[in-house]
């Protein structure tokens, strides 16, 4: 491709940013080498949300960075109107990217006279006048088809394994903190080339989980426990001390998503770990940085921004994790 028609197309491509995350969309835009679109969002006294887009979108394929993250609903209202403005200022192309995709948990009716969520956003997502949607590490892999336009999943495997691969960490074993998390885990077991273990956790709460037994051998083992999210920290912090209890040696964790409620820092603070390695999809509370070197955050702006040059061009996303 020649540098004037790379120009003509980038010139197409713009990327903008919500108040949940504008640091990864900076990030993403300095791996592409673009600016980041110019739009105001901001508040009205009474607290609504206001919002312009300041540059001309007609015809241009828009992506829009707006992790729902903390606060949830002002980070959900936030990316429905944004799209609703880049609709109406006559957008080509709407996709909204999503580093975190909240309101999963409830992705189906595990009872009686509860909502599924995760379908309910999907909708509203889709009304607003969104074309696509790229996301990363669903909470539940089904939710892509809850919606009715083109999903883009990608996985922040590749980052991690990258890190984990550096550390050069000898009598390894891969950990799951609960049995839904089997296959996130198998893929790290077996890009590691070594075995895996299961904690047996069971619900007692909303916010409250027992941790039961474990399957496998960790006696005298270095771990790498994988999750997608960690909310509360409470899964995490008692698997820990049980793999301890067991005799692991030294204890990683891995996760996606570090939402990190209520007294979750504390936790995993106090917890037997040696290190916490999240990704940036969410910003890190200052809460989590003052707690010194316990947590590595690794950036997902390249993995993001590489997806979204190839839907720019059409080109294949899976082939990004071949």
């Amino acid at each position: 491709m020649d540098k004037k028609r790379r120009i003509e197309e980038l010139d197409h491509l713009k990327i903008f940013s919500g108040n949940a995350n504008p640091d990864l969309a900076r990030k993403i835009c300095e791996h592409l080498s673009i600016n980041l679109g110019n739009a105001y969002v901001g508040r009205f006294p009474d607290g609504e949300i206001d919002l312009k887009v300041n540059e001309d979108v007609r015809g241009a394929d828009v992506f829009l960075v707006q992790p729902t993250c903390a606060p949830v609903n002002e980070s959900l209202t936030e990316l429905l109107i944004f799209i609703d403005c880049l609709k109406r200022a006559s957008a080509a192309r709407i996709t909204a990217v999503l580093p975190y995709y909240g309101y999963a948990r409830k992705d189906r009716k595990d009872e009686g006279r509860v909502p599924i969520t995760a379908k309910l956003v999907a909708n509203l997502i889709t009304t607003a006048g969104a074309d696509r949607v790229l996301t990363l590490d669903l909470h539940a892999a089904q939710i892509q088809g809850f919606f009715d336009i083109p999903v883009d999943h990608l996985l922040a495997f590749p980052v991690m394994m990258k890190y984990f691969e550096q550390l050069k960490t000898e009598d390894l074993v891969v950990v799951t903190p609960d049995v839904g998390g089997i296959k996130l885990a198998r893929n790290y077991s077996k890009g590691l080339g070594v075995k895996m273990a299961i904690v047996d956790k069971r619900r007692v709460g909303p916010e409250e989980t027992e941790v039961g037994f474990i399957i496998g051998e960790v006696a005298n083992k270095n771990v790498i426990m994988i999750d997608d999210l960690i909310a509360t920290g409470g899964s995490i912090a008692q698997a820990a001390y049980v793999l301890k209890e067991k005799g692991a040696r030294e204890i990683y964790v891995g996760a996606t998503h570090p939402v990190f409620c209520g007294s979750a820092i504390e936790k995993l603070s106090a917890a037997p770990i040696k290190e916490i390695v999240i990704t940036d999809s969410i910003p890190l509370s200052e809460k989590a940085r003052a707690t010194g070197d316990k947590f590595k955050v690794l950036s997902i702006s390249g993995l993001l921004g590489d997806a979204i040059m190839r839907i720019h061009h059409h080109e294949s996303v899976s082939s990004l994790f071949v």
